[in-house]
């Protein structure tokens, strides 16, 4: 088998493509949850506190004090940013919730399949026929 053949069969298989769909809807996905948070729900979240802002919480590690990530970063500080570290924490959260409700919303849209009822058809007419040769051929029957 050819390597361009077997590189066809193996893309062309179902689960190649449906893993392809997963990450590209998943991608567009991510970016409209990104948006949900940065948009819609962080600016509520911050009214919330008063305004505080996560991106901003952090301890340089020189000992210094720095009013942002950006001015420890240019002094050549290492930082610990645990603020991002909780937004990501508030980000993931977020994510799940919405693809707790997408799944919740798909699986109500599925159709639940219909209780299938089995009805015995009885014997074919071959059958009958068959059953009444087999009779004959036992004999007279006694009856009492």
């Amino acid at each position: 088998m050819g390597f361009v053949t077997e590189f066809k069969e193996f893309i062309s298989k179902g689960n190649v493509l449906d893993l392809a769909v997963g990450v590209i809807i998943g991608a567009a996905f991510g970016k409209i949850v990104t948006s949900l948070t940065d948009d819609v729900l962080m600016p509520f979240l911050g009214l919330l506190t008063g305004g505080i802002d996560f991106k901003n919480w952090f301890f340089a590690l020189d000992g210094q004090s720095y009013k942002t990530i950006e001015q420890a970063k240019t002094a050549g500080a290492a930082t610990v940013n645990y603020g991002l570290f909780l937004n990501a924490i508030l980000y993931f959260f977020i994510i799940a919730f919405c693809v707790f409700l997408l799944v919740k919303a798909a699986n109500r849209i599925k159709l639940r399949p219909l209780a299938v009822t089995t009805v015995d058809p009885g014997p074919t007419k071959e059958q009958v026929l068959l059953m009444e040769i087999r009779d004959a051929l036992r004999g007279p029957t006694l009856k009492p």
